[in-house]
């Protein structure tokens, strides 16, 4: 009976496209002169989850790319390859290959083919160049010992949740057989009795022997796709002619052939879990906490209506307190349900956040500026309905302080700041609301000048103009066609987007407001409701109709 893989296809895209989101993540902060080892680990392992799905659901081209990415990594990684920033900047361009080619394999459409081989092709020469740390001397020895190998003892322990993981031992074996002699010979200590057993979990441990020429990268590739979820220990055979010789030389000679051990403990803590902020997903994680919550209302509610159909089936009038109590129990748990349900739509907004490390730092390297961004509130949660359609808004009001709010380093220190300016974005909850604030440090918005562009465009009168509020001037920004940029850029300047960026924070039932202070800053101001899916409302009657106001 054959499985149509294609009903995974979902989970491995969701969980491919978060691995994105972690190296992205990672690499921004990575200190490439001095990489820390759990970072490292971490791109590492995510490279190497998308190449195992990858090649697992047939898309070879993404396995293939993946495969010369996580190569690098495991340089990196075994302190073979230093990394600089040229390689950095290589490695983040590679996730967006990545992305784009997931994105392409997702809606089976094409991508830039010529792109992902000229990326690729990078790949390979900064893996080819040699580390200088790697002397000419550590190579021949490493030459030396895989010539003297005549095969490999390994030790195979895997964790009892490997079948669930979809490996099966069998197949490996099968691989291993294919390279030379093999010989297997299983443990079975661990083995329950009969009555405790779990067909589902793996009790057994294998020694297994290898003999023929096979490299110790051949052998590491076949445990590759299981190699966090088993104990493993991989020892070289020495040749007769080494053993041999080995006898008849010195001490430290004997040090230079010893057979080479090496262990892989599989890494037990659980994957970080981040949606991708650029992907909507037509599912959703929920936090366990969220499901027992829900669990226990449905069971209060399951015994509030056991209590009101007994007393609906020999109702007297002296039953009425109780009714009336039940009836209010009833209202309460179909209130607390009705919370309990909106709480699992609910995402923290730093799924929306996580884009925007990387387009600041790629668009200020583009304009010649320093920025830095500062995430707050990033825990504060939102339904994901309404987070998916905020993020185009977000990101067009990003853009817009880095173009047109913070100032080159030369005018910051002229004006006596900071080289570096900062753009902040800050959420948190108000009322029954969520408040998104984009703040930054740079020159702020120019009254007159606004005013003057909008009276050129016919949008204000001059009489009027001048008895308009600070706030009533800024508003005008979201005009259609509106823009104050000297020259139009691939970034800004067109006047097209603050309208669009208002349209659709309005189709939110929300609202947006400027506050800014020229020299200093602005601060943009969104206002969202928690929820789109259901609203409090104040019914009011009015000549015969009903009327309902938020």
């Amino acid at each position: 009976m054959s499985i149509d893989l294609s009903q995974f296809h979902d989970v491995f895209f969701e969980e491919s496209f978060e691995g994105l989101e972690v190296m992205e993540n990672e690499l921004l902060h990575l200190d490439y002169q001095n990489p820390g080892e759990e970072e490292i680990n971490k791109i590492f392992r995510a490279a190497h989850s998308i190449k195992g799905g990858s090649g697992s659901f047939g898309f070879n081209d993404i396995t293939n790319f993946t495969h010369v990415l996580e190569t690098l990594l495991d340089e990196v990684r075994a302190g073979k390859h230093q990394l600089n920033q040229e390689e950095v900047n290589l490695l983040l361009t590679s996730v967006d290959c990545l992305r784009e080619m997931l994105n392409a394999a997702k809606d089976n459409n094409n991508y830039d083919e010529a792109h992902i081989e000229d990326i690729q092709k990078q790949l390979e020469k900064a893996l080819s160049n040699e580390n200088p740390s790697d002397n000419s001397s550590e190579t021949k020895a490493e030459a030396e010992q895989s010539a003297s190998v005549e095969g490999w003892e390994i030790s195979f322990a895997p964790y009892v949740n490997l079948y669930q993981t979809g490996n099966d031992p069998l197949r490996m074996f099968r691989e291993l057989e294919e390279m030379g002699e093999l010989s297997v010979e299983v443990n079975i200590d661990n083995l329950p009795p009969f009555i405790k057993h779990d067909f589902e979990e793996c009790y057994f441990s294998w020694n297994l022997t290898l003999k023929g020429d096979v490299s110790r990268e051949q052998v590491n590739e076949v445990f590759e796709w299981v190699e966090d979820e088993c104990d493993l220990s991989i020892t070289a055979i020495a040749s007769e002619q080494t053993v041999q010789t080995a006898e008849t030389s010195s001490e430290e000679a004997v040090k230079q052939v010893e057979p080479v051990e090496e262990r892989r403990t599989g890494d037990r803590r659980k994957k970080e879990r981040r949606n991708s902020g650029n992907n909507e997903s037509s599912s959703i994680r929920v936090n366990i906490d969220k499901i027992d919550a829900l669990i226990n209302m449905v069971g209060e509610l399951v015994i509030t209506q056991s209590m009101l159909g007994q007393l609906g089936n020999d109702f007297k009038m002296e039953y009425l307190p109780k009714l009336l109590k039940g009836l209010s129990q009833l209202e309460q748990n179909t209130r607390e349900l009705q919370e309990s349900v909106m709480r699992i739509r609910m995402l923290p907004i730093s799924f929306a956040f996580s884009r925007f490390p990387r387009m600041v730092r790629d668009l200020s390297k583009r304009l010649n500026k320093k920025i830095e961004l500062e995430l707050l509130g990033e825990q504060t949660e939102l339904d994901k309905t309404v987070m998916e359609k905020i993020g185009d808004p977000l990101v067009h009001l990003v853009r817009n302080a880095i173009d047109h709010g913070i100032e080159s380093p030369q005018d910051r220190a002229a004006a006596g700041k900071s080289e570096t300016g900062i753009i902040t974005l800050d959420a948190y909850h108000q009322g029954g609301n969520v408040v998104i604030e984009i703040t930054d440090d740079g020159k702020g918005l120019n009254r007159e000048k606004i005013l003057a562009k909008a009276m050129e465009n016919g949008l204000v009168s001059e009489r009027d103009g001048e008895s308009m509020s600070d706030s009533q001037v800024f508003d005008l920004i979201f005009q259609p066609g509106f823009s104050t940029a000297a020259e139009v850029s691939d970034v800004s300047g067109r006047g097209v987007g603050m309208d669009v960026v208002r349209r659709n924070i309005q189709e939110l039932n929300g609202s947006v407001e400027i506050k800014s202070k020229l020299g200093e800053g602005s601060q943009i101001t969104i206002r969202l409701p928690l929820t789109l899916a259901i609203l409090d409302g104040q019914l009011v009657s009015v000549g015969g109709q009903t009327f309902v106001f938020p």
